[in-house]
């Protein structure tokens, strides 16, 4: 298995459990796919991540570094300036609490549900006018100065500003509709790379609404109370991977499975898993494919 996917939970992290909270990208899985959610926060078996993008992670450690300059400082980035963006970063007792996206993040408990929700922001910087600004860095390398996020993809990214800034009101703070992506674009101009990128920076506004949330919130509570499994999203290529390897695998039920075919060398390091034969699959036989 790889060491980057573990895809059954311990009990205590799925709903109900004593370490389960809402995180802000377990709202954007509901929205994206609720059958996905159910499957992962009340059944405990998540989706598959991608592999972690370490330069993306980079460029985010720098940029909190840069910005955390500012702070102490009370002074604006560039960048702000560049824009005429009237804003300097938030200094704020609780700022590496907020940013602490694993272990903590801003925290809200949902009236109407009673569910803890949560989420790690980048940066929070604040206005002339008093209000808090959200800002979240993100990292790329295309062609092009990067002045919207208009595909549907970047719906992902709308709603994670929009809860960024409901968790903020939640929690009694006055907050701009209009947040902005922190983005850090390597250019490919340059004659060689010579060891190094070269990023154009450029600051990307979004205005906002968080209206959506409360009545999401609730679906999502009842989606969780529920037996029933929920039908999958539109638009989801796991659920319909899931469905199309069932429908082919199913003839396979109750045939031995094979062992893995060996190459000429010896694997290193690596156990093979022989199969089980058919009699040892019991009554559950497709449990072995699935």
């Amino acid at each position: 298995m790889s060491q980057y996917y573990k895809p059954n939970r311990k009990p205590d992290y799925n709903y109900g459990g004593s370490r389960w909270t809402l995180s802000r990208s377990k709202i954007d899985l509901f929205s994206e796919c609720q059958r996905c959610f159910y499957l992962d926060n009340k059944l405990g078996v998540a989706r598959p991540p991608g592999f972690p993008f370490n330069l993306n992670s980079a460029v985010d450690a720098l940029l909190k570094k840069e910005l955390d300059t500012h702070r102490a400082q009370g002074t604006q980035h560039p960048l702000a300036a560049a824009y005429g963006l009237d804003a300097i970063p938030l200094a704020h007792a609780k700022m590496d609490e907020w940013r602490d996206a694993l272990r903590n993040g801003i925290k809200h408990v949902h009236e109407k549900t009673g569910l803890l929700v949560r989420g790690g922001v980048d940066d929070i910087w604040v206005g002339k006018d008093g209000k808090l600004i959200v800002i979240d860095y993100k990292a790329t390398s295309k062609d092009g100065k990067i002045e919207s996020l208009d595909e549907d993809w970047h719906r992902g990214y709308k709603r994670q500003l929009e809860v960024y800034q409901w968790l903020l009101r939640q929690n009694g703070f006055e907050v701009s509709d209009t947040g902005y992506w922190f983005y850090a674009n390597a250019t490919k101009d340059r004659e060689a790379f010579d060891g190094r990128l070269d990023f154009e920076l450029t600051l990307v506004p979004y205005t906002g609404s968080t209206d959506w949330v409360d009545d999401c919130l609730v679906r999502l509570k009842a989606c969780l109370d529920s037996d029933i499994l929920p039908a999958p999203g539109e638009d989801c290529d796991y659920c319909r991977y899931r469905e199309a390897a069932g429908k082919a695998l199913i003839p396979f039920a109750r045939q031995p499975q094979a062992a893995p075919i060996e190459s000429e060398k010896p694997l290193v390091g690596k156990k093979i898993a022989h199969a089980k034969a058919d009699k040892d699959i019991g009554e559950n036989p497709t449990a072995q494919l699935f």
